[in-house]
C-alpha cells in the first residue's frame, strides 16, 4: 500500500516547547519511532508543517542587521525543509536500518492572482502578548492575528496547484526509497505563462491541502494525517465533546471546524476522499500504525453506494 503521511507542525516542536535543536532532535526520534512500522510495510512518504521553524527565521532574517532586507519566506521555506528533513532522515535511517531514504526540498506551484495573497491569514512563527504583537507589526510590516494564547503574524497562504517534483517522488517510490519531501507544504512558486520559470512567492501553503494533492497525483492509497490529539472531535473543547470515529467528507464539513486548528485537515482528507475513492485518516502521531489498522483515529471514507 502506499501512504502519504503528513505530520502536524508540533510534531518537532510542540506547544511550549523551546525552539532548541535538541528538542527537535528528541521529538524527530519520536516520529521515527511513530513511522518506522508502517515503512517497513508500505511504500512512504512523509510530509511535514514548518509553522515554528519559519516563523522563528523569519524573525531572526527580519532583524538581522547584515542583510539589506529580510529573506523572503519561500526562502525561509526551503531552509525549514532542509533542517526538519535532515533530522527526520537521520532519525529513519537509524530507526529503519538498510532502508533507502531521501530528504528532498520540493516546489509548489500556485496561482499568482489567488486571492489568498490579499488576505493573509497562514498563522507562523511564536505567540506574543498583544502589546509586542502590535509593535513588531509596525516596525516589520507583519499582518498579525489573535490566537488561542495570544498573537501571531499571518501570512498568505494560497491553494497549491501541483508539486513540481511529483514525477521525481513516484520515481523514487518505485525504487524502494521513503521520500521526505513538501515540508512546510512545500515552497511555493509561480510559473511563467511563456516559459515555464519559477519564481518564488512570499507565502506559506498549507502543509495538509499539499500532502493531499501529492497524494493524490501519485495515486496513494492511503492519507494518514497526525496530530497532537487522538481522534476528530464534534463540539471540541465543550462539555458536549465526543470523538468522530468514522465519517464521510460531507459530515467532515457540516461540522465546521475552525480554519486555524482542524479546518485544513479535515478539507485535505475529504479532498483526498473525493478526488481518489481512497481512505484517509486524522489521529494521534504516536498511534499511526493503529491508525492505519483501523483500531485508532477517525477514519474518512467514501460514501456509500446505494442500490
Amino acid at each position: 500500500m502506499r501512504i502519504v503521511i503528513a505530520l502536524g507542525g508540533n510534531a518537532l516542536l510542540r506547544r511550549g516547547d523551546r525552539p532548541d535543536t535538541a528538542v527537535q532532535q528528541v521529538n524527530s526520534d519520536r516520529v521515527a519511532t511513530a513511522v518506522a512500522a508502517l515503512a517497513l510495510e508500505h511504500e512512504v512518504v512523509i510530509t511535514h508543517g514548518n509553522e515554528r521553524q519559519i516563523g522563528l527565521l523569519a524573525m531572526e532574517s527580519a532583524a538581522d542587521p547584515v542583510l539589506t532586507a529580510p529573506r523572503p519566506l519561500d526562502l525561509l521555506g526551503a531552509q525549514t525543509e532542509g533542517l526538519i528533513g535532515s533530522l527526520l532522515a537521520r532519525t529513519l535511517h537509524d530507526a529503519i536500518p538498510g532502508r533507502k531514504i531521501v530528504a528532498l526540498v520540493t516546489h509548489t506551484l500556485v496561482r499568482p492572482d489567488d486571492p489568498a495573497f490579499a488576505r493573509p491569514t497562514k498563522r507562523v512563527g511564536p505567540v506574543y502578548p498583544g502589546d509586542v504583537a502590535r509593535s513588531l507589526a509596525r516596525r516589520r510590516g507583519w499582518h498579525i492575528a489573535e490566537d488561542a494564547t495570544g498573537w501571531r503574524q499571518v501570512v498568505a497562504s494560497p491553494s497549491p496547484e501541483a508539486v513540481v517534483e511529483t514525477e521525481a517522488i513516484h520515481d523514487l517510490l518505485t525504487c524502494g526509497v521513503l521520500v521526505i519531501c513538501a515540508g512546510g507544504g512545500g515552497v511555493p512558486v509561480t510559473a511563467d505563462d511563456d516559459t515555464g520559470a519559477l519564481h518564488g512567492v512570499d507565502a506559506v501553503i498549507d502543509k495538509d491541502l499539499t500532502a493531499a494533492l501529492l497524494a493524490e497525483d501519485l495515486k496513494a492509497d492511503f492519507l494518514l494525517i497526525l496530530t497532537d490529539v487522538p481522534y476528530v472531535y464534534a463540539g471540541y473543547g465543550t462539555r458536549h465533546q465526543r470523538p468522530i470515529l468514522d465519517a464521510t467528507p460531507a459530515d467532515l464539513r457540516r461540522c465546521g471546524f475552525p480554519d486555524d486548528s482542524m479546518g485544513p485537515k479535515a478539507e485535505a482528507a475529504a479532498r483526498f476522499v473525493e478526488r481518489t475513492g481512497g481512505l484517509a485518516a486524522i489521529g494521534a502521531l504516536d498511534a499511526a500504525y493503529e491508525i492505519v489498522h483501523g483500531r485508532s483515529g477517525t477514519l474518512v471514507r467514501p460514501e456509500l453506494s446505494i442500490g
